[in-house]
């Protein structure tokens, strides 16, 4: 197995792979990425979000790390915020995901930052089990917060009063 950087000719396969990820997610209407959209993320110039994608023997792919930085004030270092971690469901059980996560840890170490984390939907008990296996602690005192759609465009156009 190989894991590798996707190449700027791979924005299909990427978004093929988000495609196949929403699916298994049952959230398939939620994934409206574009190509173009894709192309731009992940192979502009100085891109914020970074794409591995995980390739079997014969080189087929067969899955795929979304990832970014992120910061801690506390620890003063980077850290690596998995988006997205997918395998395909035929070649589940093999190592595939295991090997991606082992190559974004060593990217941490390697670059000194402290933290590698991500989220896990609470009904994929497999995956938290999995998850847990490795050593990762589920961070239940914490509680996602999240504004989109027209919530966002409200928040953005909130006045705000002057004391």
């Amino acid at each position: 197995m190989r894991i590798r950087k996707a190449l700027p000719n791979e924005g299909q396969v990427i978004l093929d792979l988000i495609r196949e990820l929403a699916i298994y997610e049952k959230a398939e209407d939620q994934a409206r990425a574009s190509l173009e959209q894709v192309d731009k993320a992940f192979f502009c110039e100085n891109p914020a979000v970074f794409c591995d994608l995980i390739e079997d023997d014969e080189g087929s792919i067969v899955g795929f790390a979304v990832w970014f930085l992120n910061y801690s004030t506390w620890s003063g270092t980077h850290g690596i915020y998995l988006e997205d971690l997918f395998v395909k469901p035929e070649y589940r059980g093999q190592g595939f995901g295991k090997a991606a996560l082992v190559h974004l840890a060593k990217i941490c170490i390697e670059r000194g930052y402290h933290r590698f984390q991500w989220w896990v939907l609470d009904w994929n008990t497999p995956s938290i089990e999995f998850y847990k296996s490795l050593g990762a602690q589920l961070m239940d005192e914490w509680t996602v917060m999240r504004v989109s759609r027209d919530a966002l465009t409200n928040l953005a156009n909130l006045k705000i009063a002057k004391n």
